[in-house]
């Protein structure tokens, strides 16, 4: 199985599970228009969701590295393991995603956010066959993915203005682009240190989502 088709696809699965939401208007439904909660979305606290979303998404940077790195060295079998796991934490973060805006936002989501794990594959690929044209068209691919997101998730909270949302994913981008350069460079410390960096960022995007999902829910949240 090749390199590009096999991470085609990037934490707690079902974060949120329970949630029963009607879909309507944008991808991601009508902000704060949500049918009442089960007991395990009710009895969530700001502070769980909070540790749950960060969780998920340094979860995310370090299956990613695990498979970018596995997939630079040739090392065929830790690479296939990783894209697997990679791809387990992606639907669950369109589960969670789901269990708060319903159905259709977790299906909307999913190939939404396996896209700029697609662009990294590119950029991996580009770099590993010193082919610079595209790495660079990946990098291109992954700086116009950040809009897209930051619209998506603007269109389903109004506390998440899409400029900030791009912003951020952005900084992400960068980051996991240093890791990968890196580790194609055969400077583990350089890998290290960059990893760590990317992963304590992606607090930065955890914390505002889980606030202005609190902020959207105050009464699923707060009391």
């Amino acid at each position: 199985m090749t390199l590009t088709r096999t991470i085609g696809a990037v934490v707690v699965a079902g974060l949120l599970a329970g949630c029963s939401q009607s879909m309507a208007g944008s991808p991601m439904g009508q902000s704060g228009k949500g049918t009442a909660m089960t007991a395990p979305m009710a009895n969530g606290k700001a502070a769980g969701l909070r540790a749950a979303l960060n969780t998920l998404f340094q979860e995310h940077v370090y299956l990613a590295a695990a498979a970018t790195g596995a997939a630079l060295d040739g090392r065929e079998a830790e690479f296939k393991a990783a894209a697997a796991a990679l791809d387990q934490n992606s639907v669950a973060i369109a589960r969670a995603v789901g269990s708060v805006y319903g159905a259709g936002a977790e299906q909307a989501f999913l190939p939404l956010w396996r896209r700029h794990i697609g662009f990294a594959v590119d950029y991996t690929v580009g770099v590993a066959t010193k082919d610079q044209a595209k790495g660079d068209r990946a990098v291109e691919d992954l700086m116009g993915y950040t809009g897209d997101l930051g619209e998506f998730l603007a269109s389903a909270n109004p506390h998440l203005p899409k400029s900030v949302v791009a912003d951020l994913v952005k900084h992400h981008v960068v980051r996991l682009k240093a890791v990968i350069d890196a580790q194609a460079a055969k400077d583990p410390g350089q890998a290290y240190a960059a990893l760590r960096e990317a992963a304590g960022h992606m607090q930065q995007i955890a914390n505002p989502l889980a606030e202005a999902i609190v902020k959207q829910f105050p009464d699923r949240f707060i009391g």
